[in-house]
């Protein structure tokens, strides 16, 4: 029976990258300006304060590029492609943050917005931006799951996390060429209704319309969520000892991993549906309470893995 070994999480060998960690302190600093732009700024770009936008971003971004610096640095050495690619990461998304910056600066939407040919340039830029952070965040997935990380369990879940990331990622090109229902606006984010209806507290997103950034959001942060619960597993096993078992926390993990991505195929479905995330039908329920029974079987099916052994040996 394979149990907890001192290899479970690596010791940090690679070194942090230091670019996305400057990047994501400089992202920190801009969050604090744009909630303070949004408490002083009382201007409104595309339904939302001008200042919302650049708040959730910079958000993301700090999250984004501390999972993958941490992800990274658990290589036995560092990469030098890897390094490369991280680096393209952090000025493709220096371009996105002054662009959106300088259009909030200049009171104009900076998504989508075709409204002048500077706009439209800008707007060209941003998208070729994100096409270029997809492109590198691949090449390093496809490095990081070609080899081994600490054990099994550790190992699937930086290949599950960055998988399910990936799809977060593309499905961002659900956005662009949607009707916006706006001259020389060439996409939206809303399903069933304009940009810039009414939106929850924090993230914006539509309370009366199906959108399209639930399931861009919700994908691409995996990165941060399934790496961090195999972790926490290992964190556990004092207070669990049945987690000493390898092949219960991959089960676990994989579980995890698998239930998340359904979720993000049910945010997705329930997004192109038009239908509001906190106001969900019986049919959006019912797949939900599938999924959740299934996560749920899966991890009894990964504990009744190790019921019956005679006993648990310690690393």
């Amino acid at each position: 029976m394979s149990v907890l070994s001192v290899d479970s999480l690596p010791r940090r060998r690679a070194p942090l990258h230091r670019p996305l960690l400057y990047f994501a302190a400089a992202n920190a600093v801009l969050a604090v300006v744009a909630v303070i732009g949004m408490l002083v700024d009382d201007r409104v770009v595309a339904g939302s304060t001008a200042w919302f936008k650049p708040a959730k971003f910079a958000i993301s971004f700090v999250l984004y590029c501390i999972a993958l610096a941490w992800l990274m640095s658990l290589r036995p050495k560092a990469s030098r492609l890897m390094g490369w690619m991280a680096t393209v990461i952090v000025v493709a998304g220096v371009i996105e943050q002054l662009i959106i910056v300088g259009q909030v600066v200049r009171g104009m939407r900076s998504h989508f917005n075709m409204t002048t040919v500077f706009d439209g340039v800008l707007w060209v830029i941003m998208g070729s931006t994100i096409i270029v952070l997809f492109l590198a965040t691949m090449v390093i997935a496809v490095q990081l799951s070609v080899i081994r990380i600490g054990d099994a369990a550790i190992t699937w879940s930086i290949r599950l996390g960055l998988a399910i990331t990936l799809v977060g990622l593309a499905l961002g090109n659900l956005m662009p060429g949607r009707e916006s229902g706006v001259d020389d606006i060439v996409g939206a984010h809303t399903v069933g209704a304009p940009d810039g209806t009414p939106g929850m507290p924090l993230t914006g997103w539509s309370t009366t319309a199906g959108d399209l950034r639930i399931p861009h959001f919700f994908g691409m942060h995996a990165l941060q969520a399934v790496p961090l619960f195999a972790a926490l597993l290992v964190l556990l096993v004092p207070r669990i000892p049945i987690l000493r078992v390898l092949r219960v926390r991959v089960g676990l993990v994989v579980t995890v991993a698998a239930g998340y991505a359904a979720a993000l195929a049910l945010v997705t479905w329930q997004a192109l549906r038009g239908q509001p995330l906190i106001h969900p039908d019986q049919t959006t329920l019912t797949a939900a309470a599938a999924i959740l029974t299934g996560v749920v079987a899966g991890a009894l099916i990964s504990v009744a893995t190790a019921i019956g052994t005679r006993k648990v040996v310690t690393a």
